[in-house]
Formats: structure tokens, C-alpha cells, sequence
């Protein structure tokens, strides 16, 4: 039986990339866009140079074009140029993929067939896949999910030569949300405004770069609450109900509702005490990460635990006015906090 191939991963078909090992075949699909960007923004701007692209390398839209038209210019030979570029943007929209399945079964080793399919997956039941898989590369870019992005923040930051202070990734990813392409590009400005010199990023440069309080925000106030200091929760609160634009019951449920989810898979785990097996366990980045869960499960019982993502759902069905005429997000806010602390 043959074995299976490992599933491909943005670090892979870079370094692939970076060492001009190219397949003939590239199918990058998933939720998250900022990826399949990367990867094909890269194949477009270092497979070819300059002079060779006017002849050798076609961009098109997948609402433009049929499979048997993308199959057509894959056909192609290069002109004064080892290779031909082809590259399928929103490839999502595109008709007549039979075509491409059967130009999979032999692709021209010279052309580079890119198809960047966004908003959703392909089916991997598919022949479009597997046939794809067996010549070339599939990759799926997955949405990130919360917990993983102030660790993408750093890793950002690193390739650009800067560091950045744990809390300040934290108050930037939860301020900005899990849209990478937006992430990245607040990053660029907070980078730009340093002074010379300078590439540390701390809650004061957040603060004043990118508008989050380094007291009163949404990381602060999950801290708050995992802590169970019920004095700077209501602090925070306030501060929000005075000042919405700084942070609001639509920005900070789904955080909550992150951490106590987590919170009750962190009440199975089998060694509880231990940061690192505890980490291990829920899949996190280190023990160091675990630490929050343990203040959780020392603060919170797992009654408790189930009671508050009850409530979480209940208030964020009231916030979208389901059952609830007339109260407003800032007492709904405040009703949560209450529940949650006491």
C-alpha cells in the first residue's frame, strides 16, 4: 500500500520555494487568505525575472475563465524561459474543473499551475484533489484560532528583525482580530513609527500606536477575570461602558467564550498540576500558556465553568435581540461580568 503523503504546510512549500523546488501543481485552499497569498505572491515574484514574465507568466480570475481555458495556457511552452507561470486567483468561481482533473494526470513539467481557491475548501473526496496531491502540492489554510495569535504576532515581528513584549502581542491580537492580512499590516505601521533604532514593541507603543489602552482592554480584563479580581473587572467595565470605541461586549464574548470553553477541556486532562503535560494536552504552544488554565481551575469549578458558557450564549443571543427588547450592550456587559465573579 503506498503510503500516505504528509499533509503540506506554509514552512514546507516555502522552503520548497526558497530552494526554486517547484511542482508543476499547486492547489492552496481554506478560510484564511493571508497564505494562499503568500505562497503565490512569492511564486509570482521569484520563478521568473522581470524580463521573462510578459511571454511566460498569465494571472487570471477564476469568474473570468473556464477549466478548459486554464488547462489551455498550462499547455503552453515557455518563451526564452525554463518555465510558464499560470496562477488562478478566486479560483472558487471557476466552471468545467473536469478539465483540470484530467490535465493533473499529466501536467506539462514546465508550467507552474497555481490555483488559489479562497473562502472554502474543496472537497479532498474529490479526484480534483487527490489527482492534484499525487503530482503536486495541496495546502489548506486554516483560520488561526485565538490562542495561537500572539505567538503569530512574535513570529511576524522576528522576520522583521523586531521583538515584541508578550502582553503588547497579546493586546494587538485581540484588539485586531483574527484577520492576518489586517494584522500584518497594523504590524507594518506600529514597525514604521519606532524611532530609529528601536525594534522592541511594548503596551506603551501599542497604546499609543494602535489606540488600545495597556490597562483597560480586553486582554486586561480576561485577566482580571481568571484571576477573579472582581475590583479592576468592574474597572474595566466601566471604563468600557464610558469609552466603546476602547472595548465593547461584541469584542470580548468571544474571547471569553474562547477561555472557558478551553477551560472545560482543561478539566479532563489527566495531569492538571503539570504545565507542561497540561499544555501538552490542550494542544497549546508551552507550559507557559497552561499557566491561566491552572489559575482557572483553582478559581472556578467545573460547574461553574458549564454555568458561565450557558450565560455566555444566552447573553450573546440577547446582544443580536433575541428575547431581550431593550437592554443595552453595556448592561448586558455588566450582567455578565456579575455572573461570571460571583
Amino acid at each position: 500500500m503506498a503510503e500516505k503523503k504528509p499533509a503540506a504546510s506554509y514552512e514546507s512549500i516555502m522552503k520548497a520555494l526558497r530552494n526554486r523546488e517547484y511542482a508543476p501543481v499547486y492547489i492552496l485552499m481554506g478560510e484564511e487568505s493571508y497564505y494562499i497569498d503568500r505562497i503565490s505572491d512569492y511564486i509570482a515574484d521569484s520563478v521568473l525575472r522581470p524580463e521573462e514574465r510578459d511571454f511566460n507568466q498569465t494571472i487570471i480570475f477564476g469568474a473570468d475563465v473556464t477549466g478548459i481555458q486554464v488547462v489551455d495556457a498550462a499547455k503552453g511552452f515557455p518563451m526564452m524561459a525554463e518555465r510558464r507561470v499560470i496562477i488562478v486567483k478566486e479560483a472558487q468561481a471557476l466552471k468545467g474543473t473536469d478539465a483540470l482533473e484530467k490535465y493533473f494526470e499529466k501536467p506539462v513539467p514546465t508550467t507552474i499551475l497555481v490555483i488559489c481557491h479562497k473562502n472554502g475548501t474543496i472537497d479532498r473526496r474529490k479526484k480534483l484533489v487527490s489527482k492534484a496531491e499525487a503530482v503536486g502540492v495541496v495546502f489548506e489554510s486554516k483560520k488561526m484560532r485565538d490562542y495561537e495569535l500572539p505567538g503569530f504576532v512574535e513570529s511576524y515581528l522576528a522576520t522583521k528583525g523586531a521583538t515584541i513584549d508578550r502582553k503588547a502581542a497579546t493586546m494587538v491580537a485581540e484588539h485586531i482580530g483574527s484577520d492576518l492580512n489586517r494584522l500584518t499590516s497594523e504590524l507594518d505601521k506600529v514597525l514604521i513609527a519606532l524611532p530609529d533604532g528601536e525594534k522592541r514593541i511594548t503596551p506603551e507603543v501599542v497604546e499609543r500606536q494602535i489606540g488600545v489602552s495597556k490597562d483597560f482592554n480586553a486582554f486586561e480584563l480576561r485577566n482580571a477575570i481568571i484571576e477573579k479580581n472582581v475590583f479592576k473587572a468592574n474597572q474595566i467595565v466601566n471604563y468600557f461602558d464610558k469609552n466603546p470605541k476602547a472595548g465593547s461586549l461584541y469584542a470580548f464574548l468571544p474571547i471569553l467564550f474562547n477561555y472557558f470553553q478551553n477551560l472545560m477541556i482543561a478539566y479532563y486532562a489527566p495531569q492538571k498540576n503539570n504545565e507542561q503535560a497540561l499544555a501538552q494536552y490542550m494542544e497549546l504552544r508551552g507550559g507557559w500558556a497552561a499557566r491561566e488554565y491552572m489559575t482557572g481551575l483553582r478559581n472556578y469549578s467545573g460547574l461553574k465553568v458549564l454555568q458561565i458558557i450557558s450565560k455566555l450564549r444566552e447573553v450573546d443571543a440577547r446582544s443580536k435581540g433575541l428575547d431581550n427588547p431593550s437592554t443595552g450592550a453595556g448592561d448586558l456587559m455588566k450582567e455578565l461580568i456579575f455572573f461570571i465573579l460571583h
